[in-house]
C-alpha cells in the first residue's frame, strides 16, 4: 500500500486520462479539497505537453523545476521524458501532486521526481539557481502575484537556464502585460508556439551588466 493512498483524506476524486509521447497518464483532481485553481487540468498545461510531444523533446540528464504544478501533469511528463524534476506548489496542493506522481511515475524512475512547497516571492531562496529548465503552465493569471513570480524566476535562473512558459493570453487578467511588458526587461523572450489562445514562450535570463566603477 503506498503512502499517498494511506494518508489522502476521503475527498471525491475525479480521474481523467491523457497520453503524450507514448506515456499514458491518469491525472486525478481532489474535489472538495479547496484547492482553487490547482484543482483543475488547465488547457495551457495540455498545450505544453503536446509541444514536448510534437518536438520529440528528451529531458534526460536535465535538472528541472516546475512552478505552480497543480495536478503535476507537466512535471510528471517531464520526468517520464527523462528529467530530474522538482514539482512545486503551495503546501496544501502537494498531496494532490504526490498522488499523481505515485500513479504515473514507475517506482524505478521515482527517484527523479521531488515534490516541494514553493510560495513565490517567499520560498525561492530555499532553492538553488542551477536548474537547466524551468516549467510553468497557466501560472500567469493574477497581477497581484506577478512581482513575486518574477522575483522567483530571477532567483532560480542562471544565464544557461531555459524557461518554458505557456499562458492563456485572453482569459487571464494581465497575461499580455506580463509577457510583453514585464518579462522583457529581465528575460529574453521568444514566442515559440501558439495554440488557440495559448502561447508558449521560451525565456532565458538576460546577462547582468557589470556595475560602473
Amino acid at each position: 500500500m503506498n503512502s499517498s493512498e494511506d494518508t489522502t483524506p476521503l475527498w471525491e476524486k475525479e480521474e481523467k486520462q491523457y497520453e503524450f509521447s507514448g506515456h499514458p497518464l491518469k491525472i486525478t483532481t481532489f474535489k472538495g479539497a479547496y484547492l482553487g485553481v490547482s484543482g483543475f487540468v488547465w488547457e495551457p498545461g495540455l498545450v505544453l505537453c503536446r509541444y514536448f510531444e510534437d518536438e520529440k523533446i528528451n529531458f534526460t540528464g536535465k535538472k528541472m523545476i516546475e512552478l505552480g504544478s497543480g495536478t503535476g501533469i507537466v512535471g510528471i511528463l517531464a520526468a517520464l521524458l527523462g528529467g530530474d524534476v522538482t514539482l512545486t506548489d503551495r503546501p496544501y496542493v502537494l498531496k494532490q501532486i504526490e498522488y499523481n506522481v505515485t500513479a504515473n511515475i514507475p517506482p524505478s524512475s521515482r527517484h527523479r521526481s521531488k515534490i516541494s512547497a514553493l510560495a513565490w516571492g517567499t520560498d525561492q531562496n530555499n532553492y538553488p539557481s542551477d536548474f537547466d529548465l524551468i516549467l510553468g503552465s497557466d501560472i500567469v493569471y493574477n497581477p497581484a502575484h506577478f512581482v513575486d513570480l518574477l522575483q522567483t524566476l530571477r532567483h532560480l535562473c542562471n544565464e544557461q537556464t531555459i524557461v518554458y512558459m505557456c499562458s492563456n493570453m485572453t482569459a487571464r487578467d494581465g497575461a499580455t502585460n506580463f509577457h510583453q511588458e514585464m518579462l522583457p526587461g529581465q528575460f529574453n523572450c521568444e514566442l515559440i508556439h501558439i495554440s488557440g489562445n495559448n502561447n508558449i514562450y521560451k525565456l532565458t535570463k538576460k546577462k547582468e551588466l557589470p556595475e560602473a566603477e
